[in-house]
């Protein structure tokens, strides 16, 4: 049996046609992070619900993060001392970039400078604004994370046109499966 996965959105919480909630809807057993106001965020915020909304054991678990829930899960990680079999971190975005959302600037910087204490995979798109090819490669490399590229598909969200996207669902089985 395949492991558990713990869906984290982004700012808005990845619409109806985003890949996330395409996954979710094909598994509908997946839980998804929950928050009081995806568009006005603070870190702090989204750091306690992962800890308070992740399975009692969550050993097995797989987060599949996006974008600022790929910033979040980094915090989290550092602060908590719960466990998860691994994590899919796609689109991270760079809150030094002038595109960073000014409504999101509450708490993720500086990023955490520690590896990672579960296995992770860092998707990057070689033409995503909120965060560089070169950002993703140092993130990745700071947190002990593999460094996937996905080519030049945007932020990797619901107007890159992905569809349920196969190609980051294999990686994601390839966390869930190791």
């Amino acid at each position: 049996m395949s492991s558990p996965v713990f869906i984290v959105p982004g700012i808005g919480n990845s619409g109806p046609s985003h890949w996330q909630s395409l996954w979710q809807a094909a598994h509908p057993d997946w839980q998804r992070l929950a928050v009081d106001d995806w568009d006005q965020v603070a870190c702090h915020d989204w750091v306690a619900a992962i800890e308070r909304q992740l399975p009692q054991d969550a050993t097995q678990t797989v987060i599949v993060a996006h974008s600022l829930g790929c910033l979040a899960v980094a915090h989290w990680a550092v602060q908590s001392s719960r466990a998860v079999l691994g994590a899919l971190l796609v689109a991270v975005p760079d809150p030094a970039s002038i595109a960073f959302p000014r409504e999101a600037a509450t708490g993720f910087a500086p990023l955490p400078a520690a590896r990672l204490p579960f296995p992770s995979i860092v998707v990057s798109s070689t033409n995503d604004p909120y965060g560089s090819a070169d950002y993703a490669r140092a993130c990745a490399k700071t947190w002990g994370s593999e460094l996937a590229d996905a080519g030049a598909k945007g932020h990797l969200n619901a107007v890159s046109s992905l569809g349920d996207w196969p190609e980051g669902f294999r990686l994601l089985e390839t966390i869930r499966n190791r």
